[in-house]
């Protein structure tokens, strides 16, 4: 089962400011979500973010933080975090 990924305004304007060994490892980790956008997987690790709605995802890449839902076979990239140490 293959989904369709595509990404927000605001995700493409905060992933062009990432160095490109970042951005290198995030498209990675986002062709993973084609296969399967709801489980965790070596290079891909998902979780589901709780009381949100419509259901939120998060997706771990090292320091960052993807936030996607999903609808019906497409995967909406919305935002880019990076995670406050």
């Amino acid at each position: 089962m293959s989904y369709s990924v595509f990404v927000s305004t605001t995700f493409q304007r905060k992933f062009q400011q990432l160095q490109k060994s970042f951005q290198n490892k995030i498209r990675k980790s986002l062709k993973e979500l084609q296969n399967d956008p709801y489980t965790s997987r070596p290079n891909c690790d998902v979780n589901s973010l709780i009381d949100t709605r419509p259901k939120k995802y998060r997706l771990r890449v090292g320091n960052y933080r993807i936030i996607y839902i999903i609808e019906n076979k497409d995967v909406k990239i919305l935002d880019l975090i990076k995670r406050e140490v």
